[in-house]
């Protein structure tokens, strides 16, 4: 194990350039911080590159190509919190190909997602009711942004690709809903999903856009009371899981 105190160590600097998205796409590589998240990410087949942790010895040996002995300063330095973990790692990203996604029956589609909270707790909530994959469409967060791994709490068992608008048109197997607030919506409740399925969602400020829209879609809304104007995207997403999952 080697030994690194200093912030301006060149290992640390391209560390910390990973909580960058333009570092994330060159390298193919992400930040994991926490024991919890690095558990997650090697239990779901991601290889850990290298290592940085304290000198306490409560931590597991991790598998890695590099382990790191660092302070409290690296620590700060490379991770995207106020106050740091004390292990972080780095591990190289999934690719995945859209021919595997043809095959997958129970699909969610997130267009323009951009709050690392709500994308993070979409991909624990797919992972609690057992859908096979996410399509990530349009201006929407990139999934390895720290933020967003955070707020899976480990949860990399879900497969996710981007996708561009004329990819939609090869899911000509899947029957698609969408959460579009139309006069012919059909209550969730009433509704049963026919697999193979996409059921998509937009941001919400502004929902689905035309754009999405142009495909043939079954309206699907969540009936509230009038007291409440909207749901949070991810209460909504957890809801509708929860009615295909329970069925």
């Amino acid at each position: 194990m080697e030994k690194i105190t200093s912030t301006t160590n060149e290992t640390v600097k391209e560390t910390s350039k990973l909580q960058l998205k333009k570092y994330r796409e060159e390298t193919g590589l992400f930040l994991l911080e926490g024991g919890k998240a690095i558990e997650g990410a090697i239990e779901a087949g991601f290889k850990v590159i290298s290592v940085f942790r304290d000198d306490e010895k409560e931590f597991p040996e991790i598998k890695s190509d590099k382990t790191f002995i660092v302070n409290e300063a690296v620590l700060s330095k490379i991770s995207s919190t106020k106050s740091p973990c004390r292990i972080v790692a780095v591990a190289k990203q999934k690719k995945y190909d859209l021919n595997d996604f043809l095959k997958m029956k129970k699909l969610i589609l997130l267009e323009n997602i951009k709050d690392a909270g709500n994308l993070g707790t979409i991909l624990r909530a797919c992972k609690a009711f057992a859908i096979d994959g996410v399509l990530l469409l349009g201006d929407t967060i990139d999934l390895y942004n720290p933020k967003v791994v955070r707020a899976s709490v480990g949860c990399f068992d879900i497969p996710a690709i981007n996708i561009d608008y004329k990819n939609i048109k090869l899911f000509k197997a899947h029957t698609i809903y969408s959460t579009a607030l139309y006069e012919n919506s059909k209550p969730l409740k009433d509704m049963e999903f026919k697999q193979p399925f996409i059921i998509a969602f937009g941001s919400e400020a502004e929902g689905l856009t035309k754009e999405f829209l142009q495909n043939k879609t079954e309206n699907i809304k969540i009936e509230t009371t009038s007291k409440v104007e909207s749901l949070n995207l991810a209460s909504a997403v957890s809801i509708c899981l929860y009615k295909i999952f329970s069925k």
